[in-house]
């Protein structure tokens, strides 16, 4: 609500100032045709010192506007209301110098002129309202001036006249408060209905980008879906073409079924490895994962994730190394081992020679675990894509062996667990993964400053 109050009061100064300038333009021209209808009823240095008033007075708006256009225009609402403060005495001046009026044209004129008079003063106080209603203060500052201006000039035409008989001096004064009052009212009725509808308008405003937003994003929820389900059915269909194969073989020479069983049985694998990761996505999505919070140790998540990693690195000539750190972390056990056993996984799958490291260090955010390899790495345009579903590193052979759903689960595991995720790598250096878990006691501190604040 406060962002919505000062974007209506910001643009409700925009569009006074915006409208301003051609009411400046018929108050000039009003007051050349009153001095043109009092020539001959009204001393010339009146006349025309009241009239060079006026010019002045429009000139210095003039400059004023052009300082707001040119300063003020496009900053926000404190600057533009500072300017308003700072050149407000202008409008009020105007204001006065139609108060004057009836200095100028009532003494020595026949009543036409003066009903003349009298009409063009009470139209230059019916334009606040319409106009500088946009900005309240300015209004009442405006109306103010003119009418207590206005009721000293009647006031002092009045005592001229010696108080002898109540006529149209009289009249116009009395008529002049009710007006006061009247135009007041209306300029806080026209506040408030221009400040609801610019209200509306900002909120239609914020709707409408919302629900621009929202088909934007269903959009690519679309398109993402469509991308999905083309990839899934991509990579589903090859190891089940394989098990086709497979079983043709194997039916049209059943001797061999010692060299096709494990092909079948590696291929059966693969489709349930594929449908399990996707089926794990899923659960992810929809929010169906229950956590298990707990104080996990890291050296025995460290060992476990050695056990479980090792051979298959060591079994494709890699060396895999371990350097752990003494720690108690919170977090879900099974989903952790499952997050950075990913990284170990895509670890070995896209290394040829040399070897990964799994390492965890103190940070100051927590524990910090780290899964370094020396493998084809990831070009610096492509780290933004590694996270995305069946994105594979093109031009590998390794590619070959995975779905390209572990860094995906990954992504959704680090938001599930709010452990951020970090990656950094160079093409034809390798690859460093960095997974951030709070530590036992950061966790119990933050719970203990929580229950005294809340």
């Amino acid at each position: 609500m406060d962002e919505a109050g000062s974007w209506v009061r910001g643009e409700l100064i925009r569009n006074l100032m915006n409208v301003s300038s051609g009411v400046r333009l018929w108050s000039v021209l009003l007051m050349c045709a009153l001095v043109l209808f009092g020539w001959q009823y009204a001393p010339a240095w009146k006349l025309l010192g009241w009239l060079a008033c006026g010019v002045v007075l429009a000139s210095g708006r003039s400059w004023a506007e052009r300082v707001y256009n040119d300063f003020y225009a496009h900053k926000d609402l404190a600057w533009q209301e500072r300017f308003l403060k700072r050149y407000t005495l202008l409008w009020a001046a105007g204001g006065c110098i139609w108060g004057l009026s009836p200095l100028v044209f009532f003494e020595g004129a026949p009543r036409e002129n003066q009903f003349l008079c009298a009409i063009c003063t009470a139209g230059m106080a019916t334009y606040a309202p319409s106009n500088l209603a946009l900005y309240l203060p300015l209004c009442k500052r405006y109306l103010n001036a003119l009418f207590i201006t206005l009721f000293l000039s009647l006031g002092f035409q009045i005592i001229q006249g010696g108080f002898e008989e109540v006529g149209l001096l009289e009249a116009f004064l009395v008529l002049s408060v009710i007006h006061w009052r009247l135009l007041l009212r209306a300029g806080i009725r026209n506040y408030r209905v221009h400040y609801a509808n610019y209200e509306l308008l900002y909120h239609n405003s914020v709707l409408i980008n919302s629900l621009t937003d929202q088909r934007q994003a269903a959009v690519s929820a679309v398109a993402t879906k469509n991308r999905f389900l083309a990839s899934a059915a991509h990579d589903i269909r090859q190891p089940v073409l394989a098990l086709s194969l497979y079983a043709d073989w194997l039916r049209s020479e059943p001797e061999l079924v010692r060299e096709i069983a494990p092909k079948i049985v590696r291929a059966t694998q693969a489709v349930n490895a594929l449908f399990d990761s996707l089926f794990d996505l899923a659960r992810l999505d929809s929010g169906q994962v229950r956590l298990q919070i707990e104080p996990v140790d890291m050296a025995q998540l460290l060992h476990d994730l050695e056990l479980q990693y090792r051979p298959p690195a060591e079994s494709k000539g890699l060396e895999f190394r371990v350097r752990g750190v003494a720690g108690m972390v919170m977090t879900d056990p099974v989903r952790v081992r499952r997050m950075i056993g990913n990284l170990l996984a895509n670890a070995i799958r896209y290394t040829d020679k040399g070897g990964m490291l799994l390492a965890a260090r103190h940070t100051p955010a927590g524990i910090r675990i780290e899964v370094w390899d020396t493998g084809i790495g990831i070009a610096a345009e492509n780290l933004g894509d590694v996270f995305m579903e069946f994105y594979k590193v093109t031009d590998h052979a390794g590619t070959s062996d995975g779905f390209g759903l572990g860094l995906a689960i990954v992504a959704r595991l680090s938001q599930a667990l709010d452990h951020p995720v970090q990656v950094s790598s160079r093409p034809g250096r390798g690859s460093v993964f960095r997974v951030t878990l709070r530590d036992v006691d950061a966790v119990q501190a933050q719970r203990r400053m929580d229950s005294v604040l809340g």
